[in-house]
């Protein structure tokens, strides 16, 4: 008998609720590497996003799709991607599965979706990710789809770059479908292949502070896109097919071939940074965490110095992270603003937040919000 795929078979499962939920992320090293083919590590959150999916009420043909961030519901007629109406953005990461869903074929039926996260807009630490695959795999669960890892990490890429029009590399939807508790996930962005990697922060006696800076993400989206288009010039003009593609060890002779010097700071930055993350996996399979530390370290100076893309909140949080006795501390997201985090003791945790507040209070900023973090789950179904 033929096989049918994914998108071809004849929906059978029916049920009355579904619940799915998905996680945040914090990149622990590997910052703008993703869209030049290289390598991250990032780790799942506790806090996350929960979808539930039902069928629609009776009599109504259509989507209906609730948040609990928003005052008002969203309802929309049943289509594909090219006929969808103009709803508010938050939406279109909800409805964007549902239309590329039909636009491949699948019958989905009448529903109703709601949806409620925890994870903080803006601060950098993938809310929209823990969104879209929540969505996606309660989707998945409730249609009786069957797809397969690979499916649902290419459709959740899909829902943010197609449906949405976010140019992500790929490397929040990876942690949030695929994160383990207890272990970072490296993950290899030309291949897509990911490997749990353990990360024993309590075994270590060790603690990763969050600084969120709630700095405004200043000029983020046009300079976000000026270090991309860079980064790809650079490549072109080296002859490679990304980044990814100059090793360490040819570093000095990519340098040597380019009289830009913006394009050189980037090229610096790309290359050392899928160095650093290559080297914090091999000291984490080997048991040495403490060691991670002067890399985190290494990465900020990168992001700083040669990327250019950190913001004074986020440069005091660092020097204050240091100054407090962390062993290394970086900013952590796609940058100008955002998050900073610090691989600290578990005994001077308190202290170490306490001398960020005071710092930004010297410093005429806002007061951060500080919280742990330690690797948890990635998507996984919740009772209904």
């Amino acid at each position: 008998m033929a096989t049918c795929t994914p998108f071809q078979r004849v929906l059978t499962k029916r049920v009355s609720m579904t619940v799915w939920r998905a996680p945040g992320r914090i990149n622990l090293v590997g910052e703008h590497t993703d869209y030049n083919d290289g390598f991250v590590l990032p780790f799942a959150l506790e806090v996350g996003c929960t979808a539930v999916v039902e069928p629609a009420s009776p009599g109504r043909d259509g989507w209906s799709v609730r948040s609990a961030q928003q005052a008002e519901p969203v309802v929309v007629r049943r289509s594909g991607l090219s006929a969808a109406p103009d709803v508010p953005e938050w939406s279109r990461y909800v409805l964007g599965a549902l239309w590329l869903l039909t636009d491949r074929g699948v019958d989905v039926p009448a529903l109703d979706l709601r949806v409620d996260s925890d994870v903080p807009s803006g601060a950098g630490l993938s809310s929209s990710a823990a969104l879209v695959c929540s969505v996606t795999r309660a989707l998945d669960d409730h249609l009786g789809l069957g797809l397969d890892d690979d499916a649902l990490f290419a459709l959740t890429r899909d829902v943010e770059n197609d449906a949405v029009g976010a140019p992500t590399g790929g490397m929040d939807q990876l942690v949030s479908l695929r994160g383990e508790a207890g272990h970072a996930l490296f993950c290899d962005m030309r291949s897509h292949e990911t490997r749990a990697v353990p990360l024993d922060l309590a075994g270590n006696g060790l603690a990763v502070l969050v600084a969120d800076t709630r700095a405004p993400h200043r000029h983020s989206d046009g300079e976000y896109g000026a270090r991309r288009s860079g980064c790809e010039e650079a490549a072109r003009r080296l002859g490679v097919p990304a980044l990814r593609d100059v090793t360490a060890a040819d570093l000095d002779d990519a340098l040597a071939q380019l009289n830009d010097d913006e394009l050189r700071r980037y090229v610096r930055h790309v290359v050392t940074e899928d160095d650093r993350v290559l080297s914090v996996v091999r000291l984490l399979d080997e048991g040495r965490l403490p060691d991670v530390g002067p890399l985190l370290t290494a990465s900020h100076i990168s992001m700083r110095d040669d990327f250019r893309i950190t913001v004074p909140e986020v440069d005091t949080a660092v020097d204050a992270l240091h100054e407090a006795g962390a062993l290394g501390a970086r900013m952590t997201g796609g940058g100008f603003g955002g998050c900073v985090i610090g691989l600290v003791s578990e005994q001077s945790v308190e202290s170490a937040g306490e001398a960020v507040r005071a710092a930004f209070a010297d410093a005429g900023f806002g007061e951060p919000s500080l919280f742990t973090a330690a690797p948890a789950a990635g998507a996984h179904p919740v009772a209904g």
